[in-house]
């Protein structure tokens, strides 16, 4: 058994699946039944593969309710990741709690302002697992969804059999052009608006500081309004450490209890992305 959020009791997630995504990219499927009952799209856990390691969040990229599943993907990227990415099918870890974070704000919509919306969701590298659980909600009650996903290479392309059940249409953008079209997602995106005549109500963006600063600065200019996951910011994922703030429109919020999603027009990028490199020596050498 395992984990919870609401009654601040945790327990290990049983692996009941692994797989590997993409060069140091795992899929891992969790036992985690009240965890999978109460996940909405945009939120996120609190993982730690040993009883004295780092917390570590990690964006919820799909859950089943009916089965107890929770999905994680998770990249290597340090000492942490690295130990939680070495669990093994039948293994457990040590702590799974959540859900945690604020929903997407989609999820208080109308059914009628479901149908009639039309979203386009951008996501970059690791950022495609978490934006599919959204996509999927909106799909299965009739929202018409449009995604592009880009990454540095074909190789390293993930979710895209999943991604193609749930949206209307999926563009892909590689550096290299191994895969669709070669350049930048936000190329993509002035290609569907200008040249192809599509409108969006909203544009969803998760993935690398850098790519969501320029999807939101051009679906600005657009005039479309914009949404940007910042779960790359958390440090503990309680808002008790502090490494979370963000300032969105000149007030400080906290990523892992105001968000972990915010407006795109109003967030600080260039302050974020500084906030960012403060932890990466530490994220790296665990240290």
């Amino acid at each position: 058994m395992c984990a919870q959020a609401a009654d601040g009791k945790s327990s290990g997630g049983l692996i009941v699946e692994k797989r590997t995504l993409a060069e140091n990219i795992y899929l891992m499927k969790v036992y985690a039944p009240r965890i999978a009952k109460a996940a909405l799209p945009g939120q996120f856990v609190i993982v730690r593969a040993s009883e004295h390691g780092e917390r570590i969040p990690l964006t919820i990229s799909d859950y089943d309710a009916v089965r107890g599943i929770v999905t994680l993907v998770t990249q290597v990227v340090g000492v942490s990741s690295r130990l939680i990415c070495l669990k093994a099918e039948g293994e457990r870890l040590t702590d799974i709690a959540g859900p945690l974070g604020r929903p997407s704000e989609f999820v208080h919509k109308t059914p009628s302002e479901l149908m009639s919306g039309h979203w386009l969701f951008v996501g970059g590298g690791l950022g495609t697992a978490p934006i599919y659980p959204q996509v999927k909600w909106l799909h299965t009650r009739g929202a018409t969804v449009d995604v592009v996903v880009g990454a540095k290479s074909a190789s390293l392309l993930i979710f895209q059999e999943e991604m193609k059940a749930v949206c209307r249409a999926l563009y892909i953008a590689t550096d290299d052009g191994s895969v669709g079209q070669k350049g930048l997602v936000t190329d993509v995106i002035r290609r569907l608006v200008e040249e192809n005549r599509q409108s969006y109500d909203t544009v969803v963006a998760i993935g690398p500081m850098i790519m969501m600063k320029f999807v939101a600065q051009l679906a600005q200019q657009y005039q479309i309004p914009s949404v940007v996951s910042m779960n790359t910011l958390m440090v503990d994922g309680t808002g008790m450490c502090g490494a979370c703030r963000v300032t969105v429109g000149g007030k400080t919020q906290f990523t892992c209890v105001d968000g972990p999603e915010f407006d795109g027009a109003l967030v600080d990028f260039d302050e974020a992305m500084r906030r960012q490199t403060m932890y990466r020596e530490i994220e790296i050498n665990g240290k």
